[in-house]
């Protein structure tokens, strides 16, 4: 799958302070340099739970934990075929995971580098220092310079290949089983993955230290933000309103709009399919920030457009007309006949998101003029931010979620429909009811909706943009 280009990546990384930075050159006057991650490189902190969850990956592969405590990891979400995300620590992509929805697990994709932080205690094998010096140009694994083989090895695992001094020259999947590998005298028994050399520096650091590593770069952007809400209100003499779904970037052009204009008021749309921590987070926004808070009800609109097309699809999203945009629309009618509302867009969100102005109409909702803020940030940006001000963002976030919206959204990957099963079966048991119930009428297996089908693949285009 070709990875989009959004725009360039601006992750770099300080040795001095070992932190991420979004610039070339630290707060603490180091010069930074450049991490080599997989575009679009929309790069996230990694929380506790994402870390818990990384370990425990690892552990069930190697027999050994990744991510040591106390240094900061950094995820970045790459194309897959469902979810894949890189692994960053230290300054270089150390390993990635993968979800294999027909197998309902997770894969560890170890890069050289994890070696250094672990030492696998299962799925490795030993090479002659002769076979080794072939092995760090790049040549496979052949049977002659075998030495031993860990009995867990499959056809298929992901393994470390390792020098009898225990170091590490190379990972990649294996050919054959350990119990075949030792049965040959000739032929590939690992098949090596080609990786660029990053640098790798580990230490210990906090999401303070990186807070303070780019405080100049985040007042710059801080800025830049400022002045666009203020010229754009002040050009198009509107009320202005925040758009607030309860997520990350919504959060942080609340506070930019608080900061350039005053208490402006927010717009909420209630699709009836969000979150718990979502209702939470609407409360404790509005008592944090003293804003009052206009909800948009589109759960009857919701239902009545699953009665008529099924559940929405990826290529079938007619959901976002009529439980957002739609709902939205008749609100700003009633409060204020037309307004200016500030929207949490980002470019590196989508090539849609990219292409799209800063300043825009949406034709379902005429009386709305949008205007993105945050355009140009991407989600580091908007997390170091966040940390900055000690904002009150969506709890749902250290849960391992990255969606915020909608319980089922279509869009979602299995992986992440998978956890939201898990943590809520009351919300996904009525969910799968109201689905299956739906199949059977339209004469439609059972396995539709259980393999994740119903997501997609419905025979026509129907894509309309959340950002109202």
């Amino acid at each position: 799958m070709k990875s989009p280009y959004l725009g360039a990546i601006p992750l770099r990384w300080c040795d001095a302070c070992h932190v991420p930075v979004l610039g070339k050159r630290c707060a603490c006057g180091e010069k930074t340099r450049a991490v080599g991650i997989t575009p679009p490189g929309d790069a996230r902190p990694a929380f506790p739970s994402d870390i818990r969850r990384i370990n425990q990956i690892f552990e069930d592969a190697f027999g050994a934990r990744l991510i040591p405590d106390g240094h900061l990891v950094i995820l970045n979400k790459v194309p897959d075929d469902d979810r894949m995300e890189e692994i960053i620590l230290g300054g270089a992509v150390v390993g990635a995971i993968r979800y294999l929805p027909l197998e309902n697990r997770w894969e560890a994709l170890p890069r050289p580098h994890a070696a250094t932080l672990l030492t696998p205690a299962k799925r490795y094998l030993v090479v002659t220092d002769e076979a080794a010096s072939f092995i760090r140009e790049g040549s496979s694994v052949l049977a002659p310079g075998l030495i031993s083989i860990d009995q867990h090895v499959m056809a298929g695992d992901e393994v470390f290949v390792m020098t009898p001094d225990g170091t590490c020259v190379g990972v990649g999947r294996a050919k054959m089983s350990a119990e075949e590998a030792t049965a040959i005298s000739r032929g590939q028994i690992v098949r090596l993955r080609k990786n660029s050399p990053h640098i790798f520096i580990p230490g210990p650091a906090t999401w303070e230290d990186a807070v303070r590593a780019n405080r100049e770069i985040l007042s710059r952007m801080e800025e830049d933000s400022i002045t666009f809400i203020r010229d754009v209100a002040e050009a198009e003499t509107l009320p202005v309103t925040v758009s607030y779904s309860g997520g990350k970037d919504s959060l942080v052009t609340l506070i930019l709009a608080n900061k350039a204009l005053g208490s402006v008021p927010l717009i909420f749309a209630d699709t009836g399919l969000e979150f718990p921590e979502t209702y939470e987070n609407i409360e404790e926004i509005q008592k944090r920030y003293t804003c009052t808070v206009l909800k948009g009800d589109g759960e009857g609109g919701f239902w009545k457009g699953f009665a008529e097309h099924g559940p929405p699809a990826v290529d079938l999203r007619w959901c976002c007309k009529a439980c957002k945009l739609t709902p939205v629309k008749d609100l700003i009618d009633q409060h204020f006949g037309e307004c200016l509302s500030l929207i949490g867009q980002r470019k590196y969100e989508s090539a849609k998101r990219m292409q799209s102005r800063r300043v825009w109409r949406n034709p379902n909702v005429p009386n709305q003029l949008s205007a993105a803020p945050i355009q140009n940030w991407n989600a580091m940006h908007v997390w170091l931010y966040l940390f900055q001000e000690d904002a009150p963002y969506n709890t749902l976030y250290e849960e391992g979620l990255d969606r915020i919206g909608c319980y089922m959204c279509p869009s979602s990957d299995i992986a992440h429909l998978i956890l939201i099963e898990e943590r809520y079966p009351d919300l996904w048991s009525g969910w799968r009811t109201a689905v299956l119930e739906w199949g059977r009428q339209a004469d439609i297996k059972e396995e539709w909706f259980l393999s994740g089908a119903w997501r997609k693949n419905r025979g026509k285009m129907h894509d309309e943009d959340s950002h109202y």
